[in-house]
């Protein structure tokens, strides 16, 4: 075969920065032979001569040289086959063996006439300086030189500003200020900052400006140096099953940092791998320039193949694989189920029972499978029954987790009536079946129910039954015979009735005929009567073993007789001694109805004798009357006024009837004023009962109150024994009220009969121990020790239980009583008491001075100071 290798040159006579030109264009070919003709696929723009040079046609910019295509065919005419190649056409990167200037713009001015404005010369415009980015060549690199005419006569200092220079980032751009080459210090990075704006000034040495500053653009031309970026390293999407060819799934995306306008940045698109490769391995197919991924082939099917896992690729350079950068991204494709598969039974037929009478009961469970996605609408089944179930006595829902037909019975099912049922039940999704997919055979299936015979209850028919009597039947009178039936036609079983309501115990039935008899008259007007209507309950049981019992009930209306004479109404009323007017209306009541009752008769009663003379009743209608008094003065007073009232039933009741009219004093208003009427309104029996009582709960709280007061003086009487400190003279005054042996047997310790409370524990003297200054007298009894008492709350326990310690010991001495005194001791000021001589008349001693001693001791000295009176 041959091969057309192509190295393309492109000379250039002259570079600036707005255009270049192509000369020529030279092929150089492979050392192969043959005759081959070339074509231009471009030939307004370029012109290819016999021996393979390319001519170009006219000037093209940087921009127009990249967008233009050159595609270049070579046909050999011996056996007419061809090639075909794309030219990339590039401009030059090698540098100038000179180094480009930029000249400020010279100042000029036209002085024609002095005075008048100087025109100055319109400011060059200079073109931007490109720079490839990421470039490996010696830093600093020179750019490009700044000269201004002006350093020809003087030494000038050149420098630059803006971004990239004086400011951030700075340091990428330096200007020799001497020489004015302006060199670029490292490589630069289009995606970082894609161009720089400089200004270059002049300056002479003192620093005063030379030349107006010039403004230098910079751009950094992009390189292939950035690889394509999927947004997502997983693309996910779906597409139903048995979609079409052609049907869309999803589109991925990649960036490129690269410049979008040139071939860096232009992406294609290609999936390199499809996993799995069922039923083909081109199920899929993507856009090269969008990434949008479409079906290409038929045959997609969950059931099979659930999922599709396809590695996208995406490449610069418009897909160049000898150039482009490339990376990957994963696309998984999920297959969404679509109802393709219908519901199948497990089974032909299915079976089951059910005891006759009731609901509610799930008799059998339908099984179904379905290929589709569980728990999807597609999945889900739905059952029907399209026959053997007319009245509607079966319902099958469906079990949402195991998807199953649970045939339910929903209304009651009658032995008698059918004993099996045969049901046809069809089984369907929720959704629709797909277009194209029909419902097998097997989705449809037979389920067979044998019922149950069960012992049912006895049924009263009609039930209620209601009969019409007139009231006043007497006991023992035959009312109805209220039977009942067995729904069990194929069990031989004897039916027993029984009373199982009867609020008035009017009526008895037979338990074996169901006959209804009275045993009391019936009354249309008792209590237990509503509305005319009387309602008594029967019990029907049979002999099923459980036994099964039914409930009837029986309605008597009871025609209204004339049973019930009418009484007065209202039965009490009061009018003035004077009144005026001097009547009063009144009625009758009757518990009969119409025509037994209204309308009545009114008469007085001719005794007493009294009455038709101070009384006269006139009939106003048919229900009402006026009683009027035919004097003009009564006395106070409570009238019984007999009347006699006749109703007007077919064989009519008279009844006499006794209005009680109280008489009473009244005034201007016509209100009785008189102790009378107050007595006669008189108190009800709830609020006697409650005002007694009030009283006996008074009583009550009263007597407490003075069992508490005594008692409270009790002890207050108690309390006096235990004489207050302040007031105690018992050490100076001692009391007897029986005198015993004398001095010499004082062996009790007084101190105890002190108040306990006020008396420390070191003060309470042992028994047997004297006091230092006491007589020894004679040898001190032994006596057994006694415990120490308590101390007491109340001086009297406390004598009360040393009494009784006394009298029950042996060894007390033979005394009356338990006498003890203290002894004072010799020197005393007082003296002894044996001094006093009882015999001897105290007529000749002073008593006045015990008037001084206060209020306890004027007594004493009334009793021996005064006269003899």
């Amino acid at each position: 075969s041959l091969q057309l290798c192509v190295y393309v040159c492109v000379h250039t006579d002259e570079i600036n920065i707005t255009h270049f030109s192509l000369p020529e264009m030279k092929f150089v070919n492979c050392g192969q032979g043959g005759l081959v003709q070339f074509e231009c696929s471009n030939p307004s723009d370029f012109r290819i001569e016999a021996d393979g040079v390319v001519y170009a046609l006219r000037p093209f910019t940087v921009s127009t040289l990249r967008a233009v295509p050159l595609v270049i065919v070579a046909r050999d005419e011996t056996n007419q086959q061809q090639w075909q190649t794309q030219v990339r056409l590039t401009p030059p990167i090698e540098e100038s063996l000179e180094r480009e200037e930029i000249w400020f713009p010279s100042r000029q001015t036209d002085s024609s006439s002095v005075g008048q404005l100087k025109r100055m010369k319109r400011d060059w415009v200079i073109p931007p300086i490109n720079v490839p980015e990421n470039s490996r060549g010696e830093f600093p690199q020179d750019l490009v030189r700044i000269r201004s005419d002006n350093d020809k006569n003087r030494s000038l200092r050149y420098s630059v500003t803006g971004p990239g220079a004086d400011q951030p980032p700075t340091g990428i751009f330096i200007i020799h200020p001497i020489s004015g080459e302006l060199s670029v210090m490292k490589p630069l990075d289009r995606e970082h900052i894609s161009n720089f704006h400089l200004r270059a000034h002049a300056v002479d040495l003192n620093g005063n400006q030379v030349e107006s500053p010039i403004d230098i653009v910079i751009n950094v031309i992009d390189m292939n140096d950035n690889r394509p970026e999927f947004i997502h390293q997983i693309w996910n999407g779906t597409i139903p099953e048995g979609s079409k060819p052609g049907t869309f799934v999803m589109t991925v995306t990649s960036v490129d940092k690269d410049d979008p306008k040139t071939a860096n940045g232009m992406l294609r698109y290609k999936i390199v791998s499809q996993n799995p490769e069922s039923p083909t391995s081109n199920m899929f197919t993507i856009n090269n320039k969008t990434g949008g991924i479409i079906t290409v082939a038929a045959g997609l099917d969950r059931e099979k193949v659930p999922q599709y896992t396809l590695i996208i690729q995406a490449t610069d350079m418009e897909g160049n694989p000898m150039y482009g950068l490339s990376n990957t991204a994963t696309a998984v494709i999920k297959v969404t189920d679509i109802n393709d598969n219908p519901p199948e039974f497990t089974a032909e037929t299915f079976f089951g029972e059910v005891p006759e009478n009731r609901v509610n009961v799930i008799v059998a469970n339908l099984t179904v499978t379905d290929k589709d996605q569980p728990n999807t609408p597609a999945w889900n089944t739905v059952y029907k029954i399209t026959g053997g179930d007319p009245t509607g006595r079966f319902s099958v829902p469906t079990d949402p987790t195991t998807n199953e037909g649970l045939v339910t019975v929903v209304k009651p099912i009658d032995y008698e009536i059918s004993r099996t049922y045969v049901l046809t039940v069809v089984a369907v999704n929720e959704v629709s079946l797909a277009r194209g997919i029909h419902s097998p055979r097997q989705s449809t299936a037979t389920v067979s129910i044998r019922v149950i015979d069960v012992n049912e209850s006895p049924n009263f028919e009609p039930n209620p039954k209601l009969i019409k009597l007139e009231e006043g039947m007497q006991p023992e009178s035959a009312l109805t015979t209220f039977t009942a039936q067995d729904p069990d036609r194929f069990m031989q079983q004897t039916i027993r009735y029984t009373r199982l309501s009867d609020p008035a115990n009017w009526l008895r039935i037979d338990p074996n005929t169901g006959h209804i008899t009275t045993i009391a008259v019936l009354d249309r007007e008792s209590p237990y009567v509503k509305d005319n209507m009387y309602s008594a309950t029967f019990l029907a049981s049979d002999s099923g073993i459980p036994p099964a019992s039914g409930t009837g009930t029986l309605q008597i209306f009871l025609l209204d007789i004339n049973d019930n004479a009418p009484h007065v109404y209202p039965q009490e009323t009061e009018m003035c001694e004077k009144p005026e007017p001097n009547g009063f209306n009144i009625t009758a009541l009757d518990g009969d109805l119409s025509p037994n009752a209204g309308p009545f008769a009114f008469e007085l009663a001719n005794r007493p004798s009294d009455i038709q003379r101070n009384w006269t009743i006139t009939r106003l209608s048919g229900d009402f009357a006026q009683l009027s008094l035919k004097i003009g003065f009564l006395e106070s007073g409570i009238y019984e006024i007999p009347i006699i009232i006749t109703d007007s039933g077919n064989l009519p009741m008279s009844n006499t009837s006794y209005l009680r009219v109280k008489v009473c004093q009244c005034d201007h208003n016509g209100d009785c004023t008189d102790q009378q009427h107050i007595v006669a309104a008189g108190l009800g029996t709830g609020a006697i009962i409650a005002i007694l009582l009030c009283i006996i709960i008074l009583l009550i709280l009263v007597l407490l109150f003075v069992v508490w007061m005594k008692r409270r003086d009790k002890e207050r009487q108690a309390k006096q024994l235990l004489i207050d400190p302040e007031d105690d003279v018992r050490d100076n005054i001692l009391k007897y009220d029986e005198e015993g042996g004398g001095e010499e047997d004082q062996d009790y310790d007084l101190s105890q009969l002190q108040q306990p409370d006020t008396i420390e524990p070191d003060a309470i003297k042992p028994v047997g121990i004297r006091r230092m200054d006491e007589r020894p007298l004679h040898p001190e009894p032994q006596y057994p020790i006694r415990s120490a008492a308590p101390h007491p709350g109340d001086i009297g326990d406390f004598i009360n239980e040393g009494l009784k310690a006394a009298d029950n010991d042996p060894t007390a001495p033979p005394y009356d009583s338990l006498l003890v005194f203290d002894y004072e001791g010799s020197g005393s000021t007082a003296g002894s008491l044996s001094s006093l001589n009882s015999s001897s008349s105290g007529g000749d001693q002073d008593y006045d001075y015990l008037n001084d001693w206060g209020p306890r001791f004027r007594k004493l000295a009334d009793m021996y100071g005064g006269s003899d009176d």
